[in-house]
């Protein structure tokens, strides 16, 4: 009888047992949900920044295929102008402003969204953002309409005169423009783009 007693008291788990289980199991849960809530938030981000380059490759591009002339390409003087002094108006008319910062377009009633008066340069973007008075988001070129799911974002664009020094010292200082385009929007995403566009020639 006292083996079948002994048998008896052997069966089960005692409390301490049950409790260091449950710790166990507790500890183990938190590391799958915070594994969880890790690609979660990784499964969400690169949506975002992979919107943010799209839109920052598509501006990128559209800036760099626009001409880079001495004068606005809808000057008279544009196709034999040799340098900047003959644009209409001289330097500072033209394209590169005199040498001053290149931060709104030539003439100044250029608007990406126009019909009638369009960016028709890589200099005119210096500046640019969106969204702004003539877009309340991001705006396809030509349109001044948002474009769905986009109101988040925003856009900046700078141009710069890069000419003149390494890694492009044979060129004149106006002759190379650096285009950057900085894309921000939710969950802290901040992208920027770079590129270069050069004239080889005073109209080209």
């Amino acid at each position: 009888m006292s083996a079948n007693r002994e048998k008896r008291f052997q069966l089960g788990v005692t409390l301490v047992e049950l409790v260091v289980f449950m710790v166990i199991v507790s500890v183990a849960l938190v590391g799958v949900l915070k594994v969880l809530e890790i690609t979660n938030k990784g499964s969400v981000d690169p949506l975002v920044r992979k919107q943010a380059i799209s839109i920052a490759e598509s501006l990128l591009l559209e800036i760099e295929q626009q001409p880079f002339t001495l004068c606005d390409p809808e000057d008279p003087n544009a196709a034999t102008a040799v340098t900047t002094a003959d644009c209409t108006g001289g330097a500072a008319s033209s394209q590169d402003k005199g040498g001053a910062a290149l931060t709104s377009p030539t003439p100044g009633t250029e608007s990406r969204y126009s019909a009638t008066e369009p960016f028709d340069n890589v200099a005119d973007y210096g500046g640019f953002t969106m969204p702004d008075a003539n877009c309340a988001g991001i705006c396809s070129l030509g349109s001044g309409a948002p474009l769905a799911g986009l109101a988040a974002y925003n856009v900046t664009v700078a141009v710069t005169r890069v000419g003149g020094a390494a890694p492009f010292a044979s060129f004149p200082l106006s002759a190379v423009l650096k285009i950057t385009v900085r894309v921000t929007g939710p969950a802290n995403t901040d992208v920027t783009l770079t590129g270069y566009r050069f004239r080889y020639a005073p109209n080209i």
